[in-house]
């Protein structure tokens, strides 16, 4: 499968944004699949993921304002940011893998990944 990510963009503090990450490929909907960020000078830190079944779990820094879904019939998952504020400014990428067992966290567990959007957030 190959992933498109898009959606990014410059926002004011407070602002939304909704990311989006397009699939290629029959199936997609059976991934499990997740979004990640890297800002400059950091690692990349997983952010939200959500399963073939529809559950999901977050980074606790953005719960309540982030959620994380999926389009089957898009074959897109997306990731909608509200209340942005500048320490959510960063690269984000989304990432796929077949399975939903085991931890969400590790971004050495997704074997798919889309090229990044970056997301910017000005005080």
């Amino acid at each position: 499968v190959q992933l498109q990510a898009s959606g990014g963009g410059l926002v004011q503090a407070g602002g939304s944004l909704r990311l989006s990450c397009a699939a290629s490929g029959r199936s997609f909907s059976t991934y499990t699949v997740a979004w990640f960020r890297q800002a400059p000078g950091k690692e990349r830190e997983f952010v939200a993921a959500i399963n073939r079944s529809g559950g999901s779990t977050y980074l606790e820094s953005v719960k309540g304002r982030f959620t994380i879904f999926r389009d089957n019939a898009k074959n897109t998952v997306y990731l909608q940011m509200n209340r942005l504020n500048p320490e959510d400014t960063a690269v984000y990428y989304c990432a796929a893998r077949t399975y939903s067992s085991g931890s969400y966290y590790r971004s050495s567990d997704y074997d798919h990944w889309g090229q990044g959007t970056q997301v910017t957030v000005s005080s």
